[in-house]
């Protein structure tokens, strides 16, 4: 059975992806049958780079999308254009169709967008407010250190001064006799 797949290139940490017809039965990063288009997920909004004619063929021949695979072609629009010709619209509606839906999707990647800024703005807020809070409190405690190193040096001078006191109030010994 021939599936569309993503095969994993890039980096660690840093994936890019190809999009693929192979046979199920290869390894994830084997060989394969063609080159549909390219993934990279890193970023926002992630990038798609696709042969819509080719995985439309593909599809149409039998190939079964993975589950990511089936989200990139619904993403964009593949699956659409193949439900909207087996259905018997014309090229005109279909072109329609797909424009409405590219609009679409545009417009929830730009409201995900807004939000995604918001959710970051807020978490750089409560950094900076985390950052100052920490500088007070070291502060305060460098304020505290202080003081108790005053209090400390002030009881040792006068435990000084009455130990001074207390030797000079005792009497003089008297010089032993002979």
């Amino acid at each position: 059975m021939v599936k569309i797949r993503l095969r994993r290139r890039g980096r660690k940490q840093a994936p890019l992806y190809d999009i693929v017809a192979m046979d199920s039965r290869k390894t994830r990063d084997g060989a394969y049958l063609e080159y549909l288009g390219q993934y990279n997920p890193v970023g926002f909004p992630s990038k798609v780079i696709l042969k819509d004619d080719r995985a439309l063929a593909w599809l149409k021949m039998g190939a079964q999308p993975t589950d990511m695979a089936r989200a990139i072609l619904s993403h964009e629009g593949v699956l659409l254009q193949m439900y909207l010709e087996r259905k018997g619209k014309s090229a005109e509606e279909i072109a329609s169709e797909l424009t409405k839906h590219k609009e679409t999707v545009a417009k929830r990647l730009e409201r995900l967008g807004k939000k995604r800024a918001t959710r970051l703005s807020k978490k750089k807020k409560s950094a900076i407010e985390a950052e100052k809070k920490a500088a007070e409190d070291a502060k305060a405690a460098e304020a505290a250190a202080k003081e108790a190193a005053k209090a400390a040096e002030a009881a040792a001078k006068e435990a000084a001064a009455a130990a001074a006191k207390a030797a000079a109030e005792a009497p003089a010994e008297a010089p032993a006799a002979e």
